[in-house]
């Protein structure tokens, strides 16, 4: 692809500071959303909780990406942080949406990516899901669809539109991983639960490769997941973790302390979600990291 401009918003995050070195080592313009008075014509000012964002500044863009939204993780979920997990995707993926609907047909970027989760398929134990599957019950799944379905503006306007139903993001710089990393160098990691529940992984890589592959393939639009095609239990990723650091796996973390320790969200750490990227795969895209062991690996 020629050299572009894109907009990215979460560009801090994971998966967007990931993003926007792949993109910028290979000689592309990247515009980062930031809060606050923008201090380069690099960045360009929003405020995602109340929607706002300077629609000029996303003018002339190949593709936005949107990947900002509150940690799921960060923190045990009240009913103020969850109201705070749901407002900074849904206010700010209409925000947006609609900015990029205002601009003129000349203006507005050719693809919105806009980021989901595998939340949308809720508890799925041993059954396989792709993207054909609907949205489970609960709060992530909820939340998930209204997330997708906050891109309308952009949608009706007639931007492709992709929502990366993205699962466990493995690396050592954050995400459930990067918590997992120390604790199992330390030796002090083990199975969570019973181990049998699925956890469908992805590596940092490429999460970043999908990504990219949806904005530079023409035609594709709606959910893919980026999950690797391999998905595994808890119980086999503890077991490769030790393998590949070479650490005992003694330190089984039983159900009743997950749920006294983590509430609520709990149920995302033990609940099973077996998710296939099957669109993801049907539009020719390939894992360098199909397998947990190379994912970690990968990671260090």
């Amino acid at each position: 692809m020629e050299h572009s401009r894109f907009a990215v918003a979460g560009a801090s995050g994971l998966i967007g500071s990931a993003l926007v070195r792949s993109l910028t080592a290979d000689g592309h313009e990247v515009r980062r959303l930031v809060r606050g008075t923008p201090r380069s014509a690099g960045e360009i000012r929003w405020d995602p909780e109340s929607g706002r964002v300077d629609a000029a500044g996303l003018a002339g863009c190949h593709a936005v990406v949107n990947l900002a939204g509150a940690g799921v993780g960060d923190r045990r979920w009240t009913d103020a942080y969850k109201r705070r997990i749901r407002d900074s995707r849904v206010n700010g993926t209409a925000a947006l949406a609609e900015a990029v609907a205002s601009l003129g047909a000349k203006d507005r970027p050719r693809v919105f990516v806009n980021g989901s989760a595998i939340g949308y398929y809720g508890e799925t134990g041993e059954r396989t899901v792709d993207e054909s599957a609907p949205a489970g019950e609960g709060f992530l799944p909820a939340l998930c669809v209204e997330w997708e379905g906050a891109t309308a503006p952009a949608r009706e306007a007639g931007v492709r539109t992709v929502f990366t139903r993205t699962g466990l993001v493995v690396s050592r710089e954050g995400g459930a991983w990067g918590r997992l990393f120390p604790l199992f160098r330390a030796g002090a990691g083990g199975r969570m639960g019973d181990g049998r529940q699925y956890w469908s992984f992805v590596a940092l890589h490429d999460e970043v490769a999908a990504i990219r592959h949806l904005i530079e393939t023409d035609g594709l639009s709606g959910p893919f997941n980026v999950t690797a095609p391999n998905p595994v239990t808890n119980r086999e990723i503890t077991a490769a973790m030790g393998r590949v650091l070479h650490r005992p796996t003694l330190f089984p973390v039983p159900a009743t302390v997950l749920r006294t320790v983590l509430g609520e969200m709990a149920g995302d750490v033990l609940g099973s979600a077996r998710v296939l990227p099957a669109r993801l795969l049907e539009s020719g895209f390939r894992f360098a990291f199909p397998e947990i062991e190379g994912a970690i690996r990968a990671a260090l």
